[in-house]
């Protein structure tokens, strides 16, 4: 193999993963040794929910939501409304996507009082990387100093790395900038993490044998940087870039990455998408448990393994607001998000 894919390989080995040996990604590496992926359609919601007597998919107190989806309702409301009504429909954790929300002034402490007396708790938020006032290449003091005044255990980036242009060098320049990041929160006691869309499983642009996600993976330090897979954008990710620039079949499942390092990843976006062959990304966003991306077979790979205890189940629904898309409004996309993870049983 080539030099370069080859120090790409042994990283990702000793990392946890298998890494990339001639094009193939780690995930392709595990098919065969992990589930079979279900086919687009291959379970109602009704009967994903119903099937399976066993213990709930997602374990007690590890249901959140990326306060995003609702963000047109934090303005409205203000967030002691929202919290309230998010405890009411089951759930026990949050992520910031900015600590504001279009609500005016309101401080952490604040905050941290308002999902204390809700019974909720901070998990994560999402902060630009670069270029933006507040940012961690901008800020990166008061971006750690501001999530653990709020109380939250991690802290992390919805961008991705490809500030510098999408090679692979340009990515090792982001991953090392991601290890300073993590290392300012492993020194106030949180931890760093990067939140993927699907261009981070595209392959890099001078070297068309490596998908990018694999170099994020190799080049970021296990102890300072974590990751939270956006399910839905994996898949996408799946639909999108299964196939090499030169026409090769590149197949993966995005649970495979998650089973290969289940400690890399203690955050995950749940967010659901309806099979759409035509459109570009292959699927179209909905609710958690009307679309078809099987919840119940994804969360049940991950949530009771050795390392299940860690993860953390966050709904997301990016068009949740927009009444277009979405007639019913965001927060019947929280409450009937919600109830149907919370049905959900193994097998």
């Amino acid at each position: 193999m080539p030099r370069d894919t080859e120090a790409l390989h042994h990283a990702l080995s000793r990392r946890g993963l298998l890494g990339v040996a001639a094009g193939t990604t780690a995930a392709a590496l595990l098919t065969a040794a992990s589930p079979a992926p279900a086919a687009p359609g291959d379970a109602t919601p009704g009967a994903a929910a119903s099937r399976g007597r066993g213990r709930p998919v997602v374990p007690r107190g590890r249901l959140g939501i990326q306060l995003y989806t609702i963000r047109d309702q934090i303005a409205e409301l203000g967030f002691a409304r929202v919290f309230e009504q998010l405890r009411r429909h089951g759930y026990a954790e949050v992520e910031f996507a900015g600590y504001t929300q279009g609500t005016g002034a309101i401080t952490l402490r604040e905050l941290r009082r308002l999902l204390r007396d809700n019974g909720l708790r901070g998990i994560g938020s999402h902060v630009a990387y670069h270029s933006d006032p507040y940012s961690f290449a901008t800020q990166p003091e008061r971006v750690v100093d501001d999530a653990a005044a709020l109380g939250l255990p991690y802290v992390g980036t919805p961008w991705g790395p490809g500030r510098y242009g999408n090679t692979v060098d340009a990515w090792k320049r982001a991953a090392e900038e991601f290890n300073t990041y993590g290392a300012a929160a492993r020194a106030r006691g949180l931890r760093f993490y990067q939140h993927n869309h699907a261009e981070e499983f595209a392959f890099a642009e001078d070297r068309p044998d490596v998908r990018l996600y694999d170099v994020l993976l190799a080049e970021t330090d296990p102890d300072l940087v974590d990751l939270e897979l956006d399910i839905y954008w994996a898949y996408v990710a799946q639909h999108r870039f299964s196939t090499r620039p030169d026409g090769t079949p590149a197949p993966f499942d995005p649970l495979d990455y998650v089973l290969a390092a289940p400690g890399r990843f203690p955050l995950f976006h749940v967010k659901d998408g309806e099979h759409e062959e035509a459109a570009r990304d292959g699927y179209v966003m909905t609710d958690v448990g009307d679309g078809d991306l099987d919840y119940r077979r994804f969360v049940s790979a991950v949530a009771h393994r050795p390392h299940g205890r860690r993860h953390h189940w966050l709904v997301e629904r990016d068009d949740a607001p927009d009444p277009a898309a979405n007639p019913a409004g965001s927060l019947s996309t929280a409450r009937r998000s919600a109830a149907h993870l919370t049905r959900l049983r193994t097998c």
